[in-house]
């Protein structure tokens, strides 16, 4: 007669769990410590998500009461006029696929570039590496601002204002990107590179087989950062384009403040509403990235 034995099924560990665990182990100097630790974080958390709120609330409240007084904190009649407004005698559909393929782009390119250049620069012995890195990094401190005519007279010579690639162009490759996959790179070690080396592996197989598939959080964290930054970006898209067409969502919307006499500022949120829905659903899918992001950089090679 045989006897099957069961495992023990595991207690699946989640935030609350550890919290409730952490709680009842913890000494009464501790316990106040917790309370006030998570009374102020909680406190910050309410502060930093009230302007979502507002703009979301401000959205969807009937463009009568947007702007009464005493403000509607919690709106009572839900409307959907100030959508209609926002998406009234405009090309929404085209301004987000715009800025979907700006945002795409930008970011599979600097994924690549900044990825190869990382590699090169934490892996491979070549003369002056840590001086062309350095020089090469120290350029994020130069401002935008400074880069902005420069940019503009490169691209009216090469035809490339109004397009597609001259929007695309000058965040294919960025600093802060070769900084970010250069420190993640140093961390992978060694002798797996030194170990495809010996069994006959080339140089891309190398990247590909081995740098790459070990960097996907950097990559996830560096990718969220730039398709972030490019999906918000709003000077470079104003100045390269000059029609209604070619524009992005942040240029495209911000005609509604100058499409009538006044601000109208329920339409102006309903249009911010649209936009930020990208930005949450990426951050939901990709949360985890965001903390690895806060620490990548510091780690020491």
């Amino acid at each position: 007669m045989s006897v099957t034995v069961q495992p023990f099924p595991r207690r699946k560990r989640t935030p609350v769990n550890a919290f409730v665990r952490a709680w009842k182990e913890a000494t009464p100097g501790e316990r106040l410590f917790f309370a006030i630790a998570y009374l102020v974080l909680g406190s910050w958390a309410v502060v930093s998500l009230f302007p979502l709120y507002w703009m979301v609330t401000t959205a969807l409240k009937p463009p009568s009461i947007v702007m009464s007084l005493p403000p509607e904190w919690i709106p009572t009649n839900v409307s959907l006029n100030n959508f209609r407004e926002a998406f009234a005698n405009s090309p929404v559909g085209r301004w987000t696929f715009n800025s979907f393929l700006v945002a795409l782009l930008v970011t599979g390119f600097q994924l690549l570039f900044a990825s190869m250049a990382g590699y090169g620069f934490a892996k491979k012995q070549f003369p002056g590496r840590e001086i062309i890195f350095w020089i090469y990094v120290s350029s994020m401190m130069i401002p935008g601002f400074a880069l902005i005519v420069p940019l503009f007279t490169l691209m009216t010579r090469f035809g490339l204002v109004n397009e597609y690639l001259g929007i695309i162009a000058p965040g294919l490759s960025a600093p802060f990107g070769v900084f970010l996959m250069r420190q993640f790179i140093q961390t992978l070690p060694s002798e797996l590179i030194e170990a495809a080396t010996i069994d006959g592996c080339s140089e891309l197989g190398v990247f590909t087989h081995i740098i790459l598939p070990l960097s996907k959080p950097g990559l996830a964290t560096l990718g969220i950062f730039v398709f972030m930054g490019q999906w918000n970006a709003f000077l470079w898209p104003l100045i390269i384009v000059n029609s209604t067409e070619m524009m992005t969502l942040t240029v495209g919307f911000s005609l509604l403040a100058t499409r009538e006499l006044r601000v109208n500022y329920g339409a102006l949120m309903a249009a911010a509403t649209y936009m930020a829905s990208a930005q949450v659903i990426v951050f939901f899918l990709f949360q985890r990235y965001f903390v690895q992001g806060i620490t990548v950089g510091g780690l020491k090679g």
